[in-house]
């Protein structure tokens, strides 16, 4: 149990990380999206 902070720190780090990336990447296509026309976008 010695190494459990590390452990545990790294968990941390890395879900915070993937999370904060999500939702940037949530926000950035939600700001293009707005600025697209409709042939830009087939799937509508």
């Amino acid at each position: 149990m010695e190494h459990a902070t590390f452990v545990i720190g790294s968990w941390v780090l890395t879900a915070g990380s993937l999370i904060a990336y999500a939702v940037w990447i949530i926000r950035r296509g939600r700001a293009l999206s707005k600025h697209a026309t409709n042939e830009e976008m087939p799937w509508t």
